[in-house]
């Protein structure tokens, strides 16, 4: 807050227009992996790779990041047997690139 405003009404009236311009501000589209990639829009191949990428990208270490990827998809289609076994070998095989260094 500005240092001019000592009395309680500039500082009502300073409040009045943060939350005047709190209203009026649009949030441009959020950067997060959930809005980024509508899960509609995702390629079943690559939907767990780019997940895990993801989190990679946002300074979680390859084991950590392959983990929770797969706790989402487990939350996500934990009763689909068939989603949950893909998503384990992606996982497996995530992890055999990253040892090797490809990735």
């Amino acid at each position: 807050m500005p240092t001019l405003l000592s009395g309680e009404e500039a500082k009502g009236a300073y409040d009045r227009l943060a939350a005047a311009k709190f209203r009026l501000h649009t949030c441009e589209p959020s950067s997060s992996f959930s809005s980024a990639m509508p899960e509609a829009k995702q390629n079943a191949d690559t939907a767990f790779i780019e997940r895990a990428r993801a989190l990679i990208k946002r300074g979680y270490k390859p084991k950590v990041a392959v983990e929770l990827a797969l706790q989402e998809t487990e939350i996500e289609h934990g009763s689909n047997p068939k989603i949950m076994e893909k998503a384990r070998a992606d996982a497996e095989d995530f992890m055999q690139r990253v040892r090797k260094g490809l990735i």
